[in-house]
């Protein structure tokens, strides 16, 4: 971690990786959700698991396009009091 509080966001990304919060940034397009074998079974089977996803914004514009395209991701972030 740099010497200021402020992290960066591989530094984030990384921290999270070891503490075990978190998988490593893939694409859902051209690698797929990352699932267990009991979530891809249950899926398989008509199951419905949840996966939450977190989406990594290139820059500013992709952040606005998305939350002008998706609602779902403006009112998840009302839910859950987020600002930004």
């Amino acid at each position: 971690m740099t010497n200021s509080d402020e992290m960066s966001f591989e530094e984030w990304v990384e921290e999270g990786y070891i503490r075990g919060w978190i998988g490593p940034p893939v694409c859902q397009t051209h690698d797929g959700i990352p699932l267990t074998p009991e979530e891809d079974k249950d899926f398989d089977q008509g199951g419905d698991p949840c996966v939450h996803v977190i989406r990594l914004y290139e820059d500013k514009e992709t952040k606005q396009g998305v939350e002008d395209n998706h609602s779902p991701t403006l009112w998840r972030a009302s839910n859950q009091g987020l600002k930004g």
